[in-house]
């Protein structure tokens, strides 16, 4: 079976472990126990929404009604993600969205304290120059090098078009309320540890009671 065969199999999975190095991947338990060290950054697509659902105007907060929202079931994995964090033991000192009201919502939601929300996460697209798309990438990649403090994680709230310019074409398949936690270097670049579809955090926190 081919490297991309395999890769996608994983994705379907719903975990993907990657060693950029080709070392052997983490082991959950290792993994986990890293992220309860602190020091990574968990990068989140928001929340699940309502496709039929245009987003007419989606760079201004303020014309809330014009842009895709959270629908129920965005809202209520946004909060099970937060429990199951917070069972894992997973400490969070900072969080991060874009100013689109469904990532601010998704981030609030999680339940790690105040949120901020930033030009630089807001989401990408046609509509936008193609210099402001490369700066918002960087952006992202930015807050990702730099890491957080070593007893807490940093996490961050953005949209698809920003993860697959940020970290490549593998994130095409990026999907509503998944996860990808980095590991920077401490060099100005990192490693992509996990990536954690939204129903899995239930089931690793059930298998480190």
């Amino acid at each position: 079976m081919s490297i991309i065969r395999m890769t996608l199999l994983c994705a379907l999975l719903g975990l993907l472990p990657i060693a950029a190095n080709s070392q052997p991947a983490p082991s959950q338990a290792e993994w986990i126990n890293d992220l309860r060290l602190g020091g990574y950054v968990i990068v989140f697509r928001h929340g699940a929404t309502s496709s039929d659902q245009a987003s007419a105007d989606p760079m201004s907060r303020p014309n809330v009604s014009a842009q895709r929202q959270l629908n129920e079931q965005g809202r209520a994995q946004a909060k099970s993600i937060g429990e199951q964090m917070r069972r894992l033991k997973i400490p969070v000192g900072l969080v991060l969205t874009s100013m689109t009201q469904r990532a601010v919502d998704t981030g609030t939601l999680l339940g790690f304290g105040e949120v901020t929300a930033t030009p630089d996460l807001t989401e990408s697209g046609p509509g936008i120059s193609p210099d402001e798309n490369n700066r918002r990438a960087q952006a992202l990649r930015g807050f990702v090098t730099g890491g957080a403090p070593a007893d807490n994680n940093l996490v961050i709230v953005s949209h698809k078009p920003n993860i697959i310019d940020a970290f490549g074409k593998d994130w095409l398949d990026v999907r509503e309320g998944e996860a990808s936690v980095f590991a920077p270097d401490g060099d100005g670049g990192y490693r992509l540890v996990v990536r954690i579809q939204p129903s899995e955090w239930s089931r690793l926190a059930q298998a480190s009671d």
